[in-house]
């Protein structure tokens, strides 16, 4: 059997296919690791791009000098603005007394429930006090008078107008006016008189009239069927320090029925009759006139219901009526 040399035309041709094959292989094998490379470069960009993104490059952004980052600065949160409380509305300011005027308005003296003619005298006396005994259950009956519905003193527009020269004049000496009684309704006098006739009752006795039996009252003078503080222009007053507040001492309380009432009564002390006679001056030079009996009681000159003993109730509504 015959063999083929290896150096044959056709061993020739074969070794140099065999090389060409060879060197095929390993440009393909370069290539292919190029790629591999490329691809793998190609995807580390892309991430690090994600991770840092850009804007886009511009002339205008190019050009422009790199300005440092810097915090805008933190605001404070905006508050909300306090509120200020409701302030109550301002009231018009209170009028001076001195500066009230009282009008001339006048009750019909032929009407006793009329009381257009009256005031308070609260609202047209300065610095004046009340102690409305028989509003109160202190008094020589010992409980609320009838017709006293308010603890408030009436009296008529003249009598005021002329208590109050009198409060001016004593308010300069440093006092002011305490009122006991004002105007009294005649039920009230009627009361007064029911009282008198009942000689059982004497609870009140030992302050208001211990020296004296119930039953001479009537013909004492204490205790009448009319009087003049029905009127309307007869008043019980005392005086009080502004300073101090407190009652000046007249040596006799209120109402007692005694002649340590009288004014000029020589039981007193010296100071105890100087207050009497500080008190019954301003109302003399006011045009009032004094009671031999009682230190406290005053009654106008020239009252302009002389002749009339009003009924109606002690009471604001008596005022509003008219």
């Amino acid at each position: 059997m015959k063999h083929r040399s290896l150096h044959s035309p056709s061993a020739a041709r074969l070794s140099a296919f065999d090389r060409s094959a060879r060197s095929a292989r390993r440009f393909s094998l370069r290539l292919l690791i190029c790629v591999l490379l490329c691809a793998a470069a190609l995807l580390s960009s892309c991430a690090s791009d994600g991770e840092h993104p850009n804007p886009p490059r511009t002339a205008a952004t190019e050009s422009a000098p790199t300005q440092p980052v810097t915090e805008a600065p933190t605001e404070k949160p905006t508050e909300k603005p306090t509120e200020k409380p409701t302030e109550p509305p301002t009231e018009p300011p209170t009028q001076p007394f001195s500066a009230i005027v009282i009008d001339d308005v006048r009750s019909d003296p032929y009407d006793a429930y009329d009381a257009s003619g009256f005031v308070s005298l609260t609202d047209v006396i300065e610095n004046v006090k009340l102690d409305l005994r028989y509003y109160s259950d202190h008094n020589f009956v010992g409980e609320r008078i009838n017709g006293y519905e308010e603890p408030i003193a009436l009296v008529s527009k003249q009598a005021a107008k002329a208590l109050q020269g009198a409060a001016d004049g004593l308010r300069g000496m440093g006092y002011g006016i305490v009122v006991y009684d004002a105007y009294r309704p005649q039920r009230a006098v009627d009361h007064f008189a029911a009282w008198a006739g009942d000689y059982a009752d004497t609870r009140m006795k030992a302050e208001f009239y211990p020296d004296l039996d119930k039953s001479v009252l009537f013909d004492y003078g204490y205790i009448a069927y009319r009087s003049g503080h029905s009127r309307g222009s007869t008043v019980d007053i005392s005086l009080y320090d502004l300073d101090s507040g407190e009652e000046l001492d007249m040596g006799g309380s209120f109402d007692l029925f005694s002649a340590v009432s009288h004014p000029d009564y020589g039981g007193v002390t010296e100071q105890q009759y100087e207050n009497r006679m500080t008190l019954r001056s301003a109302m003399i030079s006011n045009g009032f006139s004094p009671l031999s009996t009682e230190w406290w009681h005053f009654t106008l000159d020239g009252e302009p219901y002389p002749d009339t003993y009003f009924d109606f109730p002690v009471s604001s509504a008596s005022l509003t009526k008219n």
